[in-house]
C-alpha cells in the first residue's frame, strides 16, 4: 500500500447544506453545556473526574486496559503493585498533557510546537518512550493489526518527504476563518489522524485538541469538553469514517458523524455536569450539619477532586490538621457519604475511601 496524500485545507468540496440543521443542534447542545460550566465556581474542581475519565476512555480506544477505578485507587495508594501500571501512567501524563494545553491557551495558540511539547508530555516515561516523544516522524509508520507490514496495512499515512508540507498547511487551517468552527474542529482532527505525524500517541493527541481547539474558538469557556466516551462507544464507525475520507473522500459523512458525535455527547456532559453540580450543593450542606466545621469548602473540595483518596492525601490537599481530618473522615463514613474500600494498617498502610455518590455520576 502506497502512503496517502492528504487533501489540502481548507476543503472545497464539503456539502455544507447536508448538514446545516446538524450544525444548528450541535452548537446548540455546546452552548448549554458550556452556560452549565459558567455557572460553576469552580468548573476544574467539580469536573475534575471527569476529565480522568476522559483520558481513560480516549486511552482505551488505543487499547489501553485500565479503568477509572483502576487509575483512581492508584493515584490514592501508589505502592500498590498493579499489572495495569503502564497504561495508568499513559492516562495521567494524558491529563497532564491537556493541563499543560490550558495552561498554554492562556496566553498562545495551538502550533506545531504546541503539538510536538504534548505530545512529549503524553509519552514520557511510557511503553512510547523510545517512539521519538516531542518529535514529528523522520520515518514511515502504517497502521494495521499487529505484526502487519506495509503492504498489508490498513492505512497508510503520508510519506516523511512531504510531512512537513501536511503539518504546515494543517498549522495554517488551525487560524483559518471556516463557515463554522464546529464543521472546522472535525476537519481539523480527522486532518490530524490522517497525517499522523508521530509515530505513537496520534490518536490521543488527535483527541486532545478537540476541546483545546474549541476553547480557542470561544466556544466553551474551559477546555473541559469530553467526548472520547461517544468515540468509543462508536470505535468502529470512528475509525471506518476517518478510513472513508483517504479511500473515497467522504468529508461529508465524517462531519455528519463528528457533529453528530458533539450533539449526543455534548447532551451526557451536561447531564453529568449537572448531577456533579447539584450533589456539590448538596454534600456541602451535609458537611456542614455532620461535621459543624470551619472546613466545609476544604472537605468539599477535596472529596470533588479525589472520589476515591487515602487518608494521607485527604489530610495533605485538604490542608486540614491531622487529628481533626481523621475526626471528619469517619462521621462521612458513618453518615453514608464515603464507603472504607480498604481498610488501613498502621502509619505506612492508610485507608482507602470512596466517595460513592460522585463514582456513580463519572463511571
Amino acid at each position: 500500500m502506497k502512503p496517502c496524500i492528504p487533501e489540502q485545507l481548507p476543503i472545497e468540496s464539503l456539502s455544507w447544506g447536508k448538514y446545516v440543521k446538524l450544525v444548528g443542534q450541535a452548537n446548540a447542545e455546546l452552548a448549554r453545556f458550556d452556560g452549565l460550566l459558567q455557572t460553576m465556581v469552580n468548573p476544574a474542581t467539580l469536573l475534575s473526574p471527569l476529565s480522568t475519565n476522559e483520558a481513560v476512555l480516549s486511552s482505551k480506544i488505543e487499547g489501553t486496559q485500565a479503568t477509572l477505578q483502576d487509575v483512581l485507587t492508584f493515584e490514592a495508594k501508589p505502592d500498590l503493585k498493579s499489572n495495569k501500571y503502564a497504561d495508568i501512567q499513559e492516562i495521567i501524563n494524558y491529563r497532564e498533557a491537556m493541563s499543560f494545553g490550558f495552561d498554554w491557551l492562556k496566553e498562545r495558540t495551538i502550533n506545531l510546537s504546541f503539538l510536538r511539547q504534548v505530545h512529549g508530555i503524553l509519552l514520557r516515561g511510557t511503553r512510547g518512550k523510545d517512539k521519538t516523544p516531542g518529535d514529528f516522524r523522520r520515518t514511515q509508520n502504517w497502521i494495521g493489526s499487529q505484526g502487519t507490514n506495509i503492504e498489508g496495512a490498513r492505512f497508510v499515512p503520508p510519506s516523511p518527504f512531504i510531512l512537513q508540507d501536511c503539518l504546515e498547511n494543517f498549522e495554517t487551517y488551525l487560524s483559518f476563518e471556516e463557515e463554522d468552527p464546529l464543521v472546522q474542529m472535525a476537519l481539523v482532527h480527522a486532518q490530524f489522524e490522517i497525517i499522523h505525524p508521530f509515530n505513537d500517541g496520534n490518536g490521543r493527541v488527535g483527541r486532545m485538541l478537540i476541546p483545546l481547539f474549541l476553547f480557542q474558538k470561544g466556544l466553551i469557556s474551559s477546555p473541559m469538553f469530553y467526548i472520547s466516551e461517544y468515540l468509543e462507544e462508536n470505535r468502529t464507525r470512528y475509525i471506518d469514517e476517518l478510513k472513508n475520507i483517504t479511500d473515497s473522500k467522504k468529508w461529508d459523512s465524517w462531519v455528519i458523524f463528528f457533529l453528530d458525535a458533539i450533539v449526543n455527547q455534548s447532551k451526557r456532559n451536561t447531564q453529568k455536569a449537572k448531577a456533579i453540580f447539584d450533589l456539590y450543593a448538596e454534600i456541602k450542606k451535609e458537611i456542614q450539619e455532620i461535621t459543624r466545621s470551619q472546613f466545609i469548602m476544604d472537605i468539599t473540595d477535596t472529596l470533588f477532586k479525589m472520589p476515591i483518596f487515602n487518608t494521607t492525601a485527604f489530610i495533605s490537599r485538604s490542608g486540614i490538621p491531622k487529628a481533626s481530618a481523621i475526626r471528619f473522615l469517619g462521621l462521612l463514613v458513618n453518615a453514608g457519604i464515603l464507603r472504607v474500600l480498604d481498610q488501613g494498617k498502621g502509619r505506612n498502610n492508610p485507608s482507602v475511601y470512596v466517595f460513592v455518590n460522585l463514582y456513580k455520576i463519572i463511571k
